[in-house]
């Protein structure tokens, strides 16, 4: 005769700890707004990236020089911030899905348009207003998951869609390398735009499928104030405006430093091929999804403002050492790749869930896409002046000036409140 011990039934629900908790943790209605997205900010990255990676193709083709050529990138990330501040306004006062539509279907057109591109100025017109797309989604798309998503996952929920970022960067090379290798270079810029009409399947999707989060939507609905800039301004709220969009400067310059000109310094100054660039840019973008993962575990773990100093020191050491390889050191460059893309990915993980909790349902949409994208706006400086100063610098020399960003996100954290386990009101 034998028994068995059963623990005894408390009545107390059954924690789920898995390795997905945060994804069941959203529920049906969560899991499809953040494969809404997810998949808006993977075409997002895939849509900017063609112009960096096509960048030598296009400067050659318009007789640039290296300042017009990072003037390209400026204008996109400078429109960016009106774009990301309508975005985040419309998001407020018509709601997230509507607003990630919008935002969507408007850099999708205007990537496009760039591939019909007949001189400069026209390119940098319609890149500018691809801006107005760009700038938006991010911040929408984070806000809609970040209010389905509790306190306790939420950072790693925020991470999980931030990762989609390097999905849409890994496809751009992907096709980049299979275009520029087939195809001579005074066309294969232009297929590499065509190729940014993807993004409108998404829309359908979105349109389908994907609602706003409830409990949210009826605060926001309840208040009188929502969508409104000059509050973000007021005085509860002005210093964490001020303060979270220095550290989005910060951070975003370093980031868009590293991403317009690394292909251009590994292709002109390493002198490798197309496929060759494609190769070190695939260990540069691993390492940035799996720091997207890992940083959004470890904002819920030691907290938002100690997971973006952390990796803000080590992405401005990273890119000090990247930039300074001497020459015939290939394999080393190589190998620095994965993890200069890791630190300097894993710093983003915790801005959706930080920008989201440092505002009130009616003003979240405008404040995290005023303070996100006028810092990059701000940052965007940063590509231009590297552009200018690598005629004397050099490439390489010059790409040491991101570090000068990252040190600015460190001094911003000075005046931001540490927001790890706020629930959303």
């Amino acid at each position: 005769m034998s028994t068995t011990k059963t623990e005894p039934d408390t009545g107390a629900p059954h924690e789920d700890t898995g390795a997905f908790a945060w994804l069941r943790a959203l529920g049906p209605r969560g899991r499809r707004a953040f494969g809404g997205a997810f998949g808006g900010y993977a075409l997002d990255s895939y849509d900017y990236f063609t112009l960096p990676l096509s960048m030598v193709a296009i400067s050659a083709y318009f007789s640039l020089d290296n300042g017009q050529t990072g003037l390209l990138t400026t204008v996109t990330l400078v429109v960016s911030a009106v774009g990301g501040a309508l975005a985040g306004i419309l998001a407020d006062r018509i709601g997230r899905v509507k607003a990630l539509m919008a935002t969507v279907i408007t850099y999708a057109v205007f990537t496009v348009a760039c591939g019909f591109a007949p001189n400069y100025e026209t390119l940098l017109v319609f890149r500018a207003l691809q801006g107005l797309g760009f700038g938006g989604e991010w911040a929408v798309g984070a806000i809609l998951v970040a209010e389905y998503a509790s306190a306790k996952h939420r950072g790693r929920t925020l991470g999980a869609v931030q990762s989609a970022w390097a999905a849409g960067w890994g496809l751009a090379v992907l096709v980049y390398t299979l275009v520029f290798h087939f195809l001579d270079d005074d066309i294969a810029w232009r297929v590499m735009f065509w190729t940014g009409a993807l993004p409108a399947l998404l829309v359908i999707y979105v349109r389908r499928h994907v609602r706003d989060a409830p409990e949210a939507a009826a605060r926001r609905a309840a208040s009188a104030e929502r969508g409104s800039f000059g509050a973000i301004f007021q005085r509860g709220l002005l210093r964490t405006t001020l303060f979270a969009t220095l550290l989005s400067t910060g951070v975003q310059g370093g980031y868009y430093t590293l991403a317009t000109w690394v292909p251009t310094y590994l292709k002109d100054e390493r002198g490798l091929s197309v496929v060759g660039t494609g190769g070190y840019l695939a260990f540069l973008i691993s390492g940035a999804f799996i720091g997207y993962l890992t940083g959004g575990y470890l904002t819920d773990l030691i907290g938002r403002k100690r997971n973006i100093a952390l990796f803000a020191v080590l992405s401005a050491f990273g890119v000090l050492a990247y930039a300074q390889i001497p020459e015939g050191a290939d394999g080393v460059l190589l190998v620095l790749g994965f993890p200069l893309g890791f630190c300097m990915s894993a710093i983003f993980s915790g801005f959706g869930s930080f920008l989201s909790e440092l505002y009130p349902a009616e003003l979240r949409g405008t404040g995290q896409g005023f303070t996100y994208n006028s810092g990059r706006a701000v940052g965007a400086f940063l590509p231009t002046l590297v552009g200018f100063l690598s005629e004397s610098w050099g490439v390489g020399g010059a790409l040491a000036l991101g570090a000068v960003g990252y040190g600015l996100a460190v001094v911003a954290l000075w005046g931001l409140p540490e927001t790890r386990g706020r629930e959303l009101l």
